[in-house]
């Protein structure tokens, strides 16, 4: 029986899935495991490596309890992670610091010293502008870049980066953790923007372009390659079983892809969970500068990604549902359930879906804009914030918690046109991540986008599917990425309302105006 375990390490949780490779790729067990997120003040986004890592032992070892599975039964291991993370480790293998998330925005300064001097295009060093989009394809242009993290921590960290021995990303850290290799998957490597794109390898003039140590640079290997095997302390620690392989794995961007069946030229997919994305499958460097869209490596050496990433997707249903469906400064005197009806939902997430059903496309005119913690694409501005635009005074809390659901659709309709200028996409979508659950998610944005849209089974899993795909692959049990669409079906299909797709073509171009219209004060109020 083809078993294998697939980690889907999110940036707020772990979701540890078993799944059996046959004529398709099915769920058997499945545990999810939350961990801290530190949001500092400095506009600093870290995480304890740790918490990983216990996440991981917890789940495996419930996942094989509620099975009861033989733990050699298990083929392989790999990974769909978070990227652009920074973790820097010592000779023996441990953080020096805490990990800095792909959220992380306080090194404009390493950014500016870098990247913004000397004769510039679109603000950015010619030379080093052109230099970099020749070898790597792509230019460090947001402050979130990695790069500028690692520079933070050498202006500001002297002592700490002195003990630095490799840079890791996510996934890579437990790699190293389960196995003392350090290796980089190439999408990872990529997502550094140190990656020569043509060799294959990290490249030592851009290393030096941007002032980095390229010997702290690791091995970089595929993710469909067996890049170690538990030793026996990390085996009993997950209960798995001495000497399990361990696959490169791949970061989400990559993998949510594969996992969606969105794997060959022209496809898309959409992704809304924490974050959220536009992503189309290309065959050529593209690089859009104006929209901050660039084409990334993907799992695949056939293809890119052309990716368009949205900071707060998921993120801003989880706010909205904690600031404002809940009471959190206690103004009422007597408390009760959320709904007294339990057939109508299992969590408030479900009730306020269940309660704006019938709030009318537009939300009676309230618009809301999802950049709760700045954004990347298609304009890189870490001070843009959200706005709820339009209140009046018979404007309620289920027209506002619509808009929010509605705000996020038209941002990522803001991303597919934007990517459309360069690449040419088909005209059905693929919808993946926990907002494909919702129905009404679905619909909506089938409605904001005018285009039809697909679902999968288990669409909140899909990271950890493409993770199981590179395991299939790298032991021949699935013929190639491509090849992974035939062991992925279609569970839904959604075809826009017409007459709603008319009322959201009419005012997406007053949401683009909240933000050029706000810029300054954005700037202003958050600098």
């Amino acid at each position: 029986m083809n078993y294998v375990l697939a980690y889907d390490i999110g940036t707020t949780g772990i979701k540890t899935c078993l799944y059996l490779i046959q004529d398709n790729i099915h769920l058997v067990a499945s545990e999810l495991k939350g961990y801290e997120l530190n949001v500092l003040k400095n506009g600093g986004v870290e995480q304890d490596p740790d918490t990983w890592y216990q996440a991981m032992c917890e789940t495996t070892k419930k996942v094989i309890s509620k099975t009861q599975l033989e733990p050699a039964m298990i083929k392989g291991i790999s990974f769909c992670a978070q990227m652009q993370g920074l973790v820097l480790i010592d000779i023996n293998g441990n953080p020096v610091r805490p990990a800095m998330s792909y959220m992380d925005n306080r090194a404009s300064k390493e950014k500016e010293m870098g990247l913004e001097h000397g004769l510039k295009i679109s603000g950015m060093n010619i030379k080093k502008l052109l230099t970099a989009l020749k070898i790597t394809g792509a230019v460090p242009a947001s402050i979130k870049d990695p790069v500028w993290k690692y520079k933070w921590v050498e202006r500001h960290e002297p002592d700490v980066f002195s003990k630095v021995y490799k840079w890791l990303d996510i996934k890579e850290y437990l790699i190293s953790r389960l196995t003392g290799q350090t290796v980089m998957t190439e999408d990872s490597a990529f997502a550094t923007l140190l990656y020569d794109v043509k060799e294959k390898q990290f490249s030592k003039k851009i290393c030096d372009l941007f002032g980095v140590n390229y010997d702290h640079m690791p091995r970089i290997v595929k993710g469909t390659d067996i890049v170690g095997h538990l030793s026996s302390r990390v085996a009993r620690e997950l209960g798995l079983a001495e000497n399990t392989p361990v696959f490169g794995g791949g970061g989400d961007a990559a993998l949510v892809g594969v996992g969606a069946g969105a794997v060959s030229l022209h496809e898309s997919h959409i992704y809304m969970g924490t974050s959220g994305w536009v992503s189309t499958v290309v065959d050529k460097k593209i690089v859009d500068i104006s929209s901050m869209i660039a084409s990334i490596q993907g799992a695949s050496d056939r293809y890119l990604n052309y990716f368009a990433e949205l900071e707060t997707a998921g993120k801003c249903m989880e706010w909205v549902r904690d600031h404002l469906a809940l009471d959190e400064i206690d103004i009422y005197l007597k408390k009760v359930k959320v709904t007294e009806d339990e057939a109508v939902s299992e969590s408030l997430y479900d009730y306020m879906m269940s309660v704006i059903k019938d709030v009318p496309a537009g939300s009676h005119g309230v618009m809301f804009t999802p950049w709760l913690h700045g954004n990347r694409c298609p304009f890189e501005d870490h001070h843009a914030r959200g706005i709820f635009f339009n209140i009046g005074l018979d404007t309620g809390k289920r027209d506002m918690i619509h808009a929010v659901l509605e705000g996020v659709c038209y941002h990522l309709k803001w991303q597919l046109e934007a990517s459309e200028k360069r690449t040419k996409t088909l005209p059905t979508l693929r919808f993946v991540g926990g907002g494909a659950l919702s129905e009404l998610t679905c619909q909506l944005l089938s409605n904001v986008l005018n285009r039809p849209i697909e679902t999968v089974y288990n669409p909140q899993n899909i990271g950890s599917v493409g993770a199981a795909v590179l395991i299939g692959v790298g032991l021949g049990w699935i013929k190639d990425l491509e090849d992974a669409k035939h062991f992925i079906q279609v569970k839904e299909r959604y075809e826009p309302d017409k007459k709603a797709a008319e009322i959201y073509d009419n005012n997406f171009p007053v949401f683009k105006s909240l933000y050029l219209n706000n810029k300054k004060s954005f700037y202003k109020l958050n600098a």
